[in-house]
């Protein structure tokens, strides 16, 4: 344990659960792809600036997790279909909008907890980091691009402001559901891809973010729990606008 600046105790993660987490963030993003070969264990001590040790602690818990395997003489591969149990959600059924219900409600149980502990835990620089993705989140709304993956990575630093790195496991496993209004989520449609729509969000989470920096726990889940509370009922209305059609 050690304190940040504003003298709160903060638990640093071990360097080998930093070089997990990364690694499992680009296989969930495709980075290797699904077969692809991991950098060798030289070049990973040059990338995250550890020592051979601490790769090797990382690879040995990916593949006691099923995510990758040694293959003598050839290196490290990523396991094609790699089990989840994220990936109960199939093909068939994720474009349904009960799904991304579904996905919500979970996240319910999972983030408004984790914006309290983020208040309470975070360090200044992980407080920077939520203000970052909210600003870049900014930026590209006036730009009138996607934001699902900035809207993503606000999330994403909340959970990682918790320092317990099984918050940040979930959201990566969930991928691109998290996220309702990203292009890349089966949910996003025109209809809710709207500059209306992604601005209502950036002030949501502009709620969470002031409470986040305010070390005020119950003020961040309150605000979490409004913004999914608020996400829900979007999705509920646009169920209830498509029964009407069927």
């Amino acid at each position: 344990m050690s304190l940040d600046e504003s003298g709160v105790a903060v638990r640093r993660p071990k360097l080998a659960d930093l070089v997990i987490g990364t690694l499992k963030k680009r296989i969930s993003a495709g980075e290797y792809g699904k077969t692809g070969k991991l950098p060798t264990e030289s070049q990973m001590t040059t990338i995250f600036g550890v020592s051979r040790t601490v790769v090797r602690e990382a690879i040995a818990a990916l593949a006691a997790d099923g995510l990758v395997q040694s293959r003598q003489g050839a290196g490290v591969f990523i396991v094609a279909n790699a089990a989840s149990p994220f990936n109960a959600i199939g093909a068939e059924s994720s474009n349904k909008i009960s799904v991304a219900l579904n996905v919500l409600e979970v996240r319910m149980g999972i983030e408004i907890e984790s914006a309290g502990l983020a208040a309470v835990r975070r360090s200044a620089s992980q407080d920077a980091a939520i203000q970052e993705a909210w600003n870049d989140f900014q930026r590209l709304l006036k730009l009138g691009t996607p934001t699902g993956k900035t809207d993503f990575a606000f999330h994403r630093a909340i959970a990682a402001a918790t320092n317990n790195p099984f918050y940040i496991e979930v959201l990566d496993g969930l991928g691109s559901r998290t996220i309702p209004c990203d292009v890349a989520s089966p949910w996003g449609t025109e209809s809710v891809l709207t500059y209306e729509y992604q601005a209502g969000l950036q002030r949501e989470h502009l709620a969470i973010l002031r409470a986040i920096s305010a070390q005020d726990a119950d003020a961040a889940r309150e605000a979490m729990r409004q913004h999914l509370s608020l996400s829900q009922e979007r999705y509920r209305q646009r169920l209830r606008e498509q029964n009407k059609q069927d």
